[in-house]
Formats: structure tokens, C-alpha cells, sequence
């Protein structure tokens, strides 16, 4: 089995392609180093880069490689970027996406698995959010990923092209080889472990007024290793459709500032911030669909396990790879 892995040097990414070639499975990397790491691509896979603004490249290298599957990884995914740069996320996300989706019609690719998100739901009428909740992004990152979704499902449609679209909560932890390295930092616990290696003052905790145990947003955390397993599943299934991943439990702010001083020893310096605006106070998956159609469930859905891997991970590598993207 060869599998395309685009976006394969970013965080999950990188991930993925370790256990794929774990498995057996002969892996082409394909990322651009825009947001990537050429240190984060594992040596056992053939890298290729690349932009999938490249059209006619990406049509010839898919077409010279014929992989049986295709994981794609490769968008943009901060946030508060997407709100200023609305632009550049319907760019890459969706109009360079529909390249690949071109690209793999084109050269017969038997399935995609799409490396969705949560924000497709914007705010939930109900937790744990199941996937007929209604889709209603609040921000164009959120957006771009809905209209790829949409796009895969009209591909189908029409053309018969499988895929899976995976839609994450929140990744986290690490493999002993690959973790997590953004620049900047947007995510909670790789932000509460910098501030314990002395790159941050403090953590900024923003909002204890919320409508949950202790007055923090409550989010769910999976382990990247899980995510990355799911996405073996999924290539491996006959199921098409949209699915959540997540470990179906959630933690608050503060819990995940205790756990992190409980697994690392250190005590966390934080400063309490006002709300941010959009942050909704609780965000849950069912995953009850996952498990049950793609045969998937995960095995590490405990946060300190979560916590400890990443705190090993940022241990060794304390400022990410070397060269960011």
C-alpha cells in the first residue's frame, strides 16, 4: 500500500507518517514548508515539495507515484489569522485544495481522508456534539474546511471519488519522534508547557466566568496517536461520510493546569484574562460514529498521558525543529 501524505511535516502530519510506515505502508510526503518542518518528515518516507498551487506538478507527481490513498493535512489552521486574512485561507484551503481533488480524479485515486475540524460546527446547540448538529462556522477558517467537506460530497456525488472527512477536536501530546511546533503557539497545553520551560512569563487563562465547574471553557483532547490511527481506519474502510474525533470527555482550563503540575512537578505561573470573543464555554465530541463505522476508538484519551508525552517531547526539542516553517 503507498499512501500521499499531504501536509505530511506538519504536526499531525508528521505523526501520521510514523505510524503509517509503523504499519508498513510506503509513505510520500508531500508539504510545501509554508507552515511545515523538513526535520518533522520522517527519513523512512520519500519527501517531495511542493505547493498545491502547483497545479500541473501535482498532476504529474501523483500520476507518476499512483498512491492507493491520499491523507490530506495541507491547510491553514489559526483561528484569529483566519479572521484577519480571510482570504488567504479560502486561497489555500479551498482553492489550491480543489488542485489535489483534481489531481486525484485525475490519476485514479482510489480514497481521500480529509484532515477536517470542529470549527465546522461554529457554536453547538448541544454537548456532546453529534454529527447532524447544524454546520455553521464563526470564522472563515471554519469555513474553508466546511466548503472542502462540500466539495468532497459533490465529488462523489458525480464522480464516484471516496472520502473520509475527519473532523478533530483538539490535537494534542506528542510520539516519541514528533510533536507539536507552531510559530506562533496558539494551542492551550503546548502554551502552559512553554511557560514551565521559561519561554513564556505566564500563562494567560482567558475567562473564569463560564458556565462550567470551575468557570473555565471545557474542551476535549485527543491524543495525536489516536487521531493518526484513525486515519488508518478510515483509508482502510469502505465508509464515506463525516465524522467527529474525539475522546468524548472534557477538561477544563484549570484541570489541564493541574494535570500538567502534577505530571511535570513544576507549578504553573498564570495570569487570568478577560473572555476572548467567540470562545464558546464547552466544546464535547461524540465519537460514538467513528467507533462504530470506521472501527476506531481511542486508547489514550487520558490527559495526563496526553500531557506527559508532550511535556517529554518539548523536553528534548524545547524550541520546536530546527528551522520552522
Amino acid at each position: 500500500m503507498k499512501v500521499a501524505v499531504v501536509g505530511g511535516a506538519g504536526y499531525i502530519g508528521s505523526c501520521c507518517t510514523e505510524l503509517l510506515l509503523d504499519r508498513g505502508v510506503e509513505v510520500l510526503v508531500l508539504d510545501s514548508l509554508v507552515k511545515g518542518y523538513a526535520d518533522a518528515v520522517d527519513e523512512r518516507a520519500r519527501f517531495e515539495q511542493i505547493d498545491l498551487q502547483e497545479r500541473d506538478r501535482l498532476h504529474d507527481v501523483l500520476g507518476q507515484e499512483k498512491p492507493d490513498g491520499i491523507i490530506h493535512f495541507g491547510a491553514y489552521s489559526e483561528v484569529g489569522e483566519s479572521m484577519k486574512h480571510p482570504g488567504k485561507y479560502f486561497r489555500n484551503n479551498v482553492a489550491n485544495g480543489l488542485n489535489l481533488l483534481d489531481a486525484a480524479l485525475a490519476n485514479g485515486s482510489p480514497k481521500i481522508v480529509f484532515s477536517s475540524t470542529a470549527a465546522v460546527y461554529g457554536m453547538p446547540e448541544k454537548v456532546p456534539i453529534t454529527e447532524d448538529q447544524p454546520l455553521v462556522p464563526v470564522n472563515p477558517y471554519g469555513e474553508s474546511k466546511l466548503m472542502f467537506e462540500r466539495m468532497l460530497q459533490w465529488y462523489y456525488r458525480i464522480h464516484s471519488l471516496p472520502y473520509v472527512a475527519l473532523r478533530y477536536f483538539n490535537a494534542a501530546g506528542a510520539t516519541e519522534k514528533f510533536g507539536e511546533s507552531h510559530s506562533p503557539e496558539t494551542h492551550l497545553i503546548p502554551n502552559v508547557l512553554l511557560t514551565l520551560l521559561g519561554q513564556k512569563e505566564q500563562f494567560s487563562l482567558f475567562g473564569e466566568d463560564y458556565p462550567t465547574q470551575d468557570g473555565t471553557c471545557v474542551r476535549d483532547y485527543i491524543h495525536v496517536v489516536d487521531l493518526a490511527e484513525a486515519h488508518l481506519c478510515a483509508l482502510e474502510s469502505d465508509v464515506v461520510g463525516s465524522f467527529n474525533l474525539g475522546s468524548g470527555s472534557g477538561y477544563t482550563v484549570k484541570e489541564v493546569i493541574d494535570t500538567t503540575e502534577k505530571v511535570t512537578g513544576k507549578k504553573v505561573p498564570v495570569k487570568a484574562e478577560k473572555r476572548r470573543a467567540g470562545d464558546p464555554a464547552k466544546l464535547v465530541s461524540d465519537s460514538t460514529a467513528a467507533q462504530e463505522q470506521l472501527g476506531w476508538s481511542p486508547k489514550f484519551n487520558n490527559l495526563e498521558s496526553i500531557i506527559d508525552s508532550a511535556w517529554r517531547w518539548l523536553q528534548k526539542h524545547p524550541y520546536g525543529y530546527k528551522g520552522s516553517g
